[in-house]
């Protein structure tokens, strides 16, 4: 355990450097195409100063996309007792309680570290969920914390956004120039930030989805391991395959912070998907379970 909090330490600080230079690369090839180097300078700048307020703002930007609110203990006992009984049991701070007014059953946690964590649950969840199974939902959500995974999502979904905001911005800039000064500008350089403006959110999901999927198998593990019952675990993961459904608030830049997809299932959505398949998550917990 102690190995993957470093690692996922270590994989903050490598995310941010891939982000940075899919940042630079696509600032040059701004400044390339319209014969101003001080334009990547500014796309630089811009991208720095965006993943600081990132840093400590995306926590309160995802609940925001979610519609996920605060509750204390009186609002619902069950969710916050089980959660504080998670924190006790793992020796976190105790974290931010949300509920999601949402039928789809589903959880995420969200937050910079253990000391400014969020987690959250839908209604959806609490309603088709026993004691057991809501106990290792929250812990695989706990784990997340525990595990430091909240930091690389949270740096991961500010920097995915701002890829997207910037390609969008460079294409336009470029669209805007070819249309204003088309005997100093080339239509090679419009075809080049097409492709960038198409090819950078793509390799900036995928990024995402890399750092995703692996997280998910252990939490998934942990959870199992906190709660010493694996069958709750496989349980609660068989009812979010069986009563899965789309969340109201969906937005794929929240994807990953999720225990199951909230976006509504398609091929090319599967494909893409930060989650690895429930019945391969369920298999991998079904094979290792005496171990826990």
């Amino acid at each position: 355990m102690y190995k993957q909090i470093a690692a996922n330490k270590r994989n903050t600080v490598l995310i941010m450097g891939f982000f940075v230079l899919l940042i630079a690369a696509i600032g040059w090839l701004v400044a390339f195409c319209l014969r101003d180097w001080f334009v990547a300078v500014w796309v630089i700048i811009i991208a720095i100063i965006y993943a600081i307020i990132q840093y400590f703002a995306s926590a309160a930007l995802a609940v925001a996309m979610t519609g996920a609110r605060e509750i204390k203990k009186k609002d619902n006992p069950r969710l916050y007792n089980t959660v504080e009984n998670l924190s006790i049991a793992t020796g976190l701070p105790m974290p931010k309680v949300y509920i999601i007014d949402d039928p789809a059953p589903n959880a995420f946690a969200t937050g910079r570290d253990p000391e400014h964590a969020i987690v959250a649950a839908t209604t959806g969840l609490l309603d088709i969920m026993d004691n057991k199974e809501l106990s290792a939902v929250m812990a695989h959500e706990m784990s997340h914390v525990k595990n430091y995974d909240i930091r690389v999502s949270m740096i991961t979904f500010g920097l995915v956004c701002i890829v997207g905001f910037i390609a969008d911005l460079s294409f336009r800039m470029m669209f805007y120039t070819n249309r204003h000064d088309k005997e100093d500008n080339s239509p090679i350089g419009l075809i080049i930030m097409l492709f960038v403006s198409i090819i950078a959110p793509i390799a900036a999901s995928l990024a995402q989805l890399a750092v995703s999927r692996e997280r998910e198998y252990l939490a998934d593990a942990s959870a199992a391991h906190i709660t010493r019952y694996p069958e709750g675990m496989i349980s609660a993961l068989k009812k979010l395959d069986t009563h899965s459904q789309p969340m109201h608030h969906q937005n794929p830049a929240t994807e990953a912070l999720f225990i199951a997809s909230p976006l509504k299932k398609g091929a090319i959505k599967n494909l893409f998907s930060t989650h690895p398949p429930i019945e391969k998550r369920i298999e991998r917990l079904e094979h290792g379970k005496n171990k826990f």
